[in-house]
């Protein structure tokens, strides 16, 4: 295969049928984001020269786990610099989301990246998500932004009712030598324990996921839920995702 620009050659050891506009979309990331990064620092400059495995690869974790259907609408809470948003929204083109942050300028260049790479299905806006008022999601998704019981508080009210239905992933994933780990869809065990279960089809998701690491067992344990859980490394066998999970709260 001929060298893909862009250190993109880290994602397509996992995805290996995106369309040629999604393609450009991810190629054009690099270059978008080294530009932005020199003017309004939305990425740890230690970071930015690992913007496809630690920012753009880290976020289609979701995309690896779940399988977001053609307008359902999703909001990113803290989008910070469009993550795990942007990536989800090239991956998934005729899911709709909205990504929001409190911080003006995190928006600005979210707003300027989706223009530049021609996203039609992202909105945006100024704001903390609690402060959101007469739109319901089927999904909230976000990276690290707060703890789950804070996350799963300012999602609940901004949810609508929807059934999780098991179904195939219309992109597929081939993590090298490993089997996709995913969410079981029952358990007996008690609040504040998450739950690892692997399964053969990605779910069609509900509720809140959020990418999180290290030891989350405290974090769990304060929220009172019982989140499901998978190991991104699982997915994804590169160092950097050791220790590194999704966790969902389905809703209802």
């Amino acid at each position: 295969m001929e060298k893909t620009p862009g250190r993109l050659e880290i994602v397509l050891q996992y995805f290996d049928d995106f369309t040629f506009d999604q393609t450009r979309q991810l190629t054009a990331l690099g270059d978008l984001y080294n530009e932005w990064n020199t003017k309004i620092n939305v990425i740890s400059r230690k970071d930015i020269d690992s913007l496809y495995e630690k920012h753009i690869l880290h976020s289609l974790a979701i995309a690896a786990a779940f399988d977001f259907q053609p307008d359902m609408e999703v909001l990113d809470i803290g989008t910070g610099g469009g993550f795990p948003g942007i990536p989800l929204a090239i991956f998934f083109p005729r899911t709709r989301f909205h990504l929001v942050d409190s911080i003006g300028k995190k928006i600005k260049v979210v707003d300027a990246v989706a223009t530049a790479i021609g996203l039609t299905n992202v909105t945006t806006a100024h704001l903390r998500a609690e402060e959101i008022k007469g739109r319901k999601f089927d999904v909230t998704v976000s990276r690290a932004v707060a703890p789950l019981k804070d996350l799963w508080t300012w999602s609940r009210p901004l949810l609508r009712k929807s059934g999780a239905i098991t179904q195939p992933s219309s992109t597929s994933i081939q993590p090298p030598g490993t089997a996709t780990t995913q969410p079981s869809s029952t358990s007996t065990q008690p609040p504040g324990t998450a739950i690892t279960q692997p399964s053969a089809a990605n779910p069609i998701p509900s509720g809140l996921i959020t990418l999180k690491g290290g030891d989350l067992a405290a974090e769990i344990s304060q929220s009172g839920l019982r989140p499901r859980m998978i190991e991104i490394y699982q997915l994804f066998p590169l160092d950097y995702f050791h220790q590194k999970y999704l966790l969902q709260v389905p809703y209802p």
